[in-house]
């Protein structure tokens, strides 16, 4: 495939991600004013409780297999050492950028989590379409890729709505006592982050599992937002092959549900999209976030990240760790280029966190993309083959 076809089916998600966040915008403008914050606030409620564990689950429990979990096994994994290398890379930025405490978490989240779904759910099984692409034929490229994609997907939203979710969260918090006083930030980390307890002798005293509770309380109830339901739901579904065959499948008795799963989920992208540029119109005008702290977001999303996936995969894949089939190495090599997760803005959204700096971020750094991806996308091509 040449670089200007790869150009054109590399940049064509990313486009349509720009032309329907300018619609948002558009919709967001005093003279529209269609997407009020009030709408947009409702929307977002609604893509969190509806649209994402619909997708979810549909993804997870199409796609999931036991056999697939064993030989894929590489996938959760590569997908952590994104995470990982995106937690210290963003730690090092804001120590170094300090963009402000309210926003430590919101910077993190951009340099961890990418868009490891909606965005290659477009990109591979355009590039499977074209003639001459690397991965075999056009039919069977297209459905192996819809499967590792959908794994991607159910994968990174376990990732995504439990590391970056808390990011957010503590966020959400810290803006929200900003606004009720201006008491030492200091200070109210210490009485609101369970990890770090005050060195008093009550607290010394106090019982382990009492010190415990906290902290279990908050993973329990980021285990139960509705997207981890649903990837635990779609889990157990998908590996039971008899609860499996009554949802999914031409002939399968209760296959209403598979399609209604379906049209929720597909409303999910373009709802987030929308929310983005609507917040886009404000962020403009009233963003806090530094041009370095952008830049810097850039540079490892675009440039440190690929660099390390390359090795990371490389080294794999000459251990023989990894399939046989050339398109599983390369969607994960593409794991790591790619821009920041949508799931980011809804997580803004839902806890007033950073709207206005995350509209600005996505705008550049789904700019950046067109070309990033692209570049990328025919040097993995180019390594594998």
């Amino acid at each position: 495939m040449g670089f200007l076809s790869l150009l054109m089916v590399a940049s064509m998600p990313v486009v349509q991600v720009l032309l329907i966040g300018l619609l948002g915008a558009f919709l967001a403008t005093k003279n529209i004013n269609v997407l009020t914050p009030t709408a947009l606030k409702d929307i977002n409620k609604v893509v969190f409780m509806v649209f994402t564990p619909s997708l979810v689950f549909f993804s997870f429990a199409k796609s999931i297999t036991l056999q697939g979990i064993i030989s894929w096994w590489f996938m959760p994994v590569n997908i952590g050492i994104i995470f990982l290398l995106g937690s210290i890379l963003g730690w090092v930025i804001v120590k170094v950028l300090r963009p402000g405490r309210h926003l430590e978490g919101l910077v993190i989240a951009n340099c961890t989590a990418g868009n490891l779904g909606n965005l290659m759910l477009i990109l591979i099984p355009a590039i499977c379409a074209e003639e001459g692409n690397p991965f075999g034929k056009i039919d069977v490229c297209r459905e192996n890729g819809i499967t590792y994609v959908s794994l991607s997907m159910a994968l990174g939203g376990i990732f995504i709505w439990t590391h970056t979710y808390s990011f957010m969260q503590k966020d959400g918090i810290l803006r929200e006592k900003m606004k009720l006083n201006n008491a030492d930030l200091e200070a109210y980390q210490i009485q609101t982050v369970p990890l770090l307890p005050d060195e008093n002798v009550s607290e010394k005293k106090q019982h382990f599992m009492e010190k415990l509770k906290p902290t279990l309380h908050r993973i329990v109830e980021e285990l139960m937002t509705p997207p981890i339901v649903a990837v635990i739901v779609g889990f157990i579904v998908g590996v039971i092959p008899w609860i499996k065959s009554l949802i999914f499948g031409l002939n399968a008795p209760l296959r209403v549900l598979q399609d209604s799963l379906k049209l929720l989920g597909d409303g999910l992208l373009p709802c987030i999209i929308l929310i983005l540029g609507g917040n886009l119109t404000r962020g403009l005008h009233k963003s806090e976030i530094k041009t370095s702290v952008i830049v810097a977001i850039i540079c490892t999303r675009y440039i440190v990240l690929p660099i390390a996936g390359i090795g990371v995969v490389r080294a794999v894949k000459g251990l023989g760790l990894l399939p046989s089939d050339t398109l599983f190495a390369y969607v994960l090599l593409v794991q790591y280029t790619l821009p920041p997760g949508m799931s980011i803005a809804t997580m803004a959204q839902l806890f007033n966190a950073g709207q206005e700096e995350c509209s600005v971020i996505f705008l550049w750094t789904y700019l950046v993309a067109a070309l990033a991806v692209t570049a990328w996308s025919s040097v993995f091509m180019w390594i594998l083959t």
